[in-house]
């Protein structure tokens, strides 16, 4: 048995040192060493090194739930309005990647935002997202214009040696709803547009910066009485989608001086040349100004058809010639500490003319419509148009508004806060615009019609023109206010309320909520037989509750 086991065990051996003879004859292969990820202190907490590169990347985002609540005034039958309530999911991934370079920092930013929402038009849907093409309408019964799924890349840009190119905020922007929820007061916020601009750093937080911005997305459309003139029925509660051509009318023909032949000119606007914005800021401790400025270019089509309808002598109508837009902005951030560590008040104005979107006039009704509405039952629409084009010159002429805003922001403690906004605006078409159209109108539409959409202005003179809403020169007041807790950092659970009312600065619109056939009855109401209820103005009640981690 000790034999056995002793030759066993030489036997083994044996076979271990032949083995680790061949082994020592064969190239021995190294584990390749581990890169664990460390940590890049240079550009503020979350940043680390993405492998293999000097580059550095902080990964961010958030979560949101929100809920609210928005009076109905809707009393017509049959249409998809009413909800009083509506619900929304939202998320935004941010990757910031940056690298230092002999020139300064090299740095890429792109953000995503998504979201699921349904309900009123407040919370529930956007038409405005929904008509650049970021938001994607439900088409069933009960969810066409009810319910929304949307994606939008809010940010994607690089900024290198002074320069920002990509998708961006628009530097014309200063307070931008920076306090609030909804982005219910008036005011420039265009935070997703396509630019490049350079910036110039010129010491003690003084820079300036010069700005070449896509056009589209501030255009409000040039007036048109025809709202959607190919008849279009694919989505057809909004019937803005799909247009192909916006015909406004010119005289082409008199006799004895009487205007008694027209065409139409095409004022879908085209694009040319970008927007141009400058701006001049200064940073300090105690806060922030901003001096902006911005030259839109309204450029339409030529007259659509030189033989045009009715009677009289062919004129020669010059082409519609490009009309300049501009708008002026000042804007001032007052920080507060000795209030509350924190606080921070805002006060801006901008004026305008030919810029609506510049203004943000329509901030709170929803823009790139020429009269959108999004109170339920609204009673009359706005009209947001840049401009007109006179009839007897068939020239542009531009509108003008102008807003006023202050907000303010303060902490109870440092886990509550609140913030408190009002603002004011007003929106007016060129002295005489009206009747210019009226006139138009007017040889467009024979007597006899007695079917007009709400783009119609009636004919000069009857008491349809006297009461129609297109082209009113109007106003809007805007008031709120907000509570969050902050239980722990980058967690807010709120709720926000406003107030805002619209109206006429002249004479009564008819009430479509209390006549809604009004505009399908006008030549009784021309000749008296059918009286509509009017009104001056009209207001809504908004409410929000949010839940928001940021990480």
């Amino acid at each position: 048995m000790k034999l056995l086991k002793s030759s066993l065990l030489g036997s083994a051996a044996a076979f271990a040192a032949v083995g680790a003879a061949h082994a020592a004859d064969l190239p021995v292969k190294k584990a390749v060493p581990i890169e664990y990820v460390r940590v890049c202190g240079a550009y503020g907490a979350g940043f680390f090194y993405i492998p293999g590169t000097d580059t550095c990347l902080r990964l961010s985002g958030r979560a949101r739930f929100e809920g609210g609540y928005m009076t109905s005034y809707s009393r017509q039958n049959g249409t998809n309005v009413g909800d009083t309530s509506g619900y929304q999911g939202r998320l935004r991934i941010n990757l910031d990647a940056r690298t230092q370079t002999a020139y300064g920092t090299l740095r890429a930013f792109v953000r995503l935002d998504a979201g699921a929402r349904t309900g009123y038009s407040g919370v529930g849907t956007s038409g405005t997202q929904q008509r650049i093409g970021q938001a994607f309408p439900g088409l069933g019964i009960d969810s066409f214009g009810r319910d929304q799924q949307f994606v939008n890349v809010d940010k994607a840009f690089i900024q290198f040696a002074g320069m920002t190119a990509g998708r961006a905020s628009s530097f014309f922007d200063f307070y931008a709803h920076d306090f609030e929820f909804a982005g219910a007061t008036l005011g420039s916020d265009n935070a997703s547009t396509n630019l490049l601009a350079y910036t110039a750093t010129l010491g003690n937080g003084f820079s300036a910066t010069i700005s070449a911005e896509d056009p589209v997305f501030r255009r409000s459309p040039i007036f048109s009485p025809t709202n959607n003139p190919g008849g279009v029925t694919n989505n057809a509660s909004i019937a803005n989608f799909a247009q192909t051509n916006s015909p406004a009318e010119v005289f082409i023909g008199y006799t004895n001086g009487v205007p008694t032949r027209y065409s139409f000119v095409d004022v879908i606007q085209r694009s040319r040349i970008p927007d141009v914005v400058g701006v001049l800021r200064l940073d300090q401790a105690w806060g922030s100004a901003q001096v902006s400025a911005a030259m839109h270019e309204l450029n339409v089509g030529n007259v659509a058809n030189g033989a045009g309808t009715g009677t009289g002598s062919n004129i020669s109508i010059p082409h519609t010639n490009n009309s300049y837009g501009w708008a002026v902005q000042g804007g001032l951030k007052i920080n507060t500490p000795f209030i509350a560590p924190g606080d921070a008040l805002y006060l801006q104005g901008a004026y305008g003319s030919g810029s609506q979107l510049y203004t943000g006039y329509s901030a709170f009704s929803g823009s790139y419509s020429q009269n959108a509405a999004t109170i339920q039952g609204q009673k009359f629409n706005q009209f947001f148009n840049d401009a007109t084009v006179n009839p007897f010159t068939g020239q542009l002429e531009q509108s003008t508004s102008f807003t006023v805003t202050a907000s303010y922001l303060h902490y109870w403690s440092p886990e509550w806060r609140s913030a408190f906004f009002g603002s004011y605006g007003e929106m007016d078409f060129r002295s005489g615009a009206r009747l210019a159209q009226g006139a138009a109108f007017a040889l467009a539409n024979p007597a006899g019609a007695n079917s007009f959409g709400t783009n119609a202005v009636g004919a000069p003179g009857t008491r349809f023109f006297q009461l129609s809403e297109a082209l009113r020169d109007t106003y809007q007041f805007v008031a709120g206010g907000s509570i969050i807790w902050s239980p722990v950092k980058d967690l807010d659970i709120g709720v926000e309320g406003f107030y805002t009312q619209i109206g006429v600065k002249n004479g009564r619109v008819i009430d479509k909520d209390k006549s809604p056939t009004a505009y399908a009855n006008v030549a009784g109401i021309n000749n008296g037989t059918f009286v509509p209820r009017t009104t001056t103005a009209d207001s809504v009640s908004t409410f929000r509750f949010r839940v928001q981690r940021d990480f």
